[in-house]
């Protein structure tokens, strides 16, 4: 049976799932309902500095965005940081990790950027006896305004300077967790890593606005009125989150930095995508908050059974195994051709793949054979674009078919080679030159 323990920077959890800080770690009682339903860790919802406490609104809080079965894709959030005395925070930390010895118990942080609110924290919190810190450099709204969370995150000097003071003042391992909200995530994690991080969290919520009501005019979730951007998340963050994830991993000045993965984890399958891009576990959020902490036995049992087909002994069996494969487009294999297949024993014939080719692809798909309704794949027109097969309704009625070399390719009409070429060395692109792609 797969062992799914996990060791992330030292810190040991039953398995790699944790519930990232958000209202579902904000105090004691949702923890230990956590643990009880299996959950390997949790980040507790960030911490700030003690004073008056945060002051949350007292109204909507959150903003959905459905599927047509209603199915929750995106969730939008304008909820702050703990809003629960710091003192409070701290006792609950405290006797948490005393009952679950075993789990997992990391504290997010957030307080002003100087270093004397930071080195005033710190000591507090390691008295707990938690495992590790989160630096909560992520947060867009709320926060930011008041130069914390990614008003941070957006300056790589700042998150340098901050990670160095927290190595100082603390024994405890840190996390640094990243925002979104940049046009380039290897700048932060190359920053963190030069302060002397121990790992980086990603990512946290992207900067939005879910939706505007069309009666009063307010963006949502609504107070009085008036709306504000907020953090977006959930199951449609999960591809964004990936590439993230998967350019820390394989950058130069960063490779080998261990990642706690964060956007959109739901099932078993979406966490070992994560692993296998460079994650060392993952982090859950918008789950939970859909489907109740319960949703970790279907995660662990999921990738327990995968991992058992599949022969992964352990998580490090896998964790990474992608991130060989992760290129720049410069470096895809241009002699690579391949053609859409549609199986007529599947094929309902909804006719989409004919609809969506015909009115914004190549018109490769054919509606009507011997007068008859019938859909089939034109060769000769076919670029092998994938699109038939991302709109079609039946699973696995349409695939991908690469040709063999030695055949022909009824489009342009030439032998199909298995020579490998990419855009760096063909005769169209004016700075061509002989580059291989970069060795792993």
């Amino acid at each position: 049976m797969a062992d799914l323990r996990n060791n992330f920077v030292g810190i040991k959890s039953p398995n790699p799932f944790w519930l990232a800080s958000a209202p579902p770690t904000d105090k004691a009682y949702n923890v230990e309902r956590a643990f009880k339903a299996g959950w390997g860790g949790v980040v507790w919802k960030t911490l700030g500095e003690a004073g008056p406490p945060i002051v949350n609104v007292n109204g909507p809080r959150y903003g959905a965005l459905y599927g047509a079965d209603r199915r929750l894709l995106g969730f939008n959030n304008i909820e702050l940081i703990t809003d629960r005395d710091l003192q409070t925070n701290l006792r609950e930390i405290k006797q948490v990790k005393m009952n679950w010895p075993d789990r997992a118990m990391i504290v997010s942080i957030m307080v002003p950027c100087d270093e004397e609110s930071w080195k005033a924290i710190l000591p507090v919190v390691e008295e707990t006896g938690a495992d590790g810190i989160e630096l909560n450099f992520g947060c867009p709204h709320g926060m930011s305004e008041r130069g914390m969370g990614a008003a941070v995150g957006q300056v790589p000097e700042y998150i340098e300077m901050v990670v160095r003071w927290c190595k100082q003042y603390s024994r405890m391992p840190v996390i640094t967790k990243l925002t979104p909200n940049v046009t380039d995530i290897r700048k932060p994690a190359r920053a963190a890593k030069a302060g002397g991080t121990d790992a980086v969290s990603l990512i946290n919520t992207i900067n939005s606005i879910i939706s505007v009501d069309l009666d009063n005019f307010s963006p949502q979730p609504s107070i009085d009125g008036r709306g504000s951007h907020g953090g977006y998340c959930g199951p449609a963050a999960k591809p964004i989150a990936l590439h993230m994830v998967a350019e820390i991993a394989r950058d130069a000045e960063t490779y080998g930095m261990p990642i706690s993965g964060i956007g959109g984890v739901t099932t078993w399958r979406d966490a070992a995508e994560f692993m296998a891009l460079g994650a060392g576990n993952v982090q859950v959020c918008t789950a939970a908050m859909t489907y109740g902490f319960k949703i970790v036995e279907e995660m662990i049992s999921g990738l327990s059974n995968w991992m058992d087909e599949k022969g992964h002994a352990t998580l490090d069996d896998f964790a990474g195994r992608a991130v060989r494969n992760v290129s720049d487009w410069q470096y895809l294999n241009l002699n690579y051709i391949a053609k859409a297949r549609i199986d007529q024993d599947l094929c309902i014939s909804c006719g989409r793949c004919h609809i969506v080719c015909e009115d914004t692809s190549h018109q490769a798909i054919m509606k009507e054979k011997d007068g008859k309704r019938h859909f089939e794949v034109l060769d000769n027109e076919c670029v092998g674009c994938n699109l038939c097969v991302s709109v079609c309704p039946v699973e696995d009625c349409i695939t991908m078919e690469q040709l063999a070399p030695g055949s022909i390719d009824e489009r342009t009409g030439r032998i199909v080679t298995g020579d490998y070429a990419n855009w760096t060395t063909h005769p169209n692109n004016p700075m061509a030159k002989p580059v291989a792609e970069p060795a792993e």
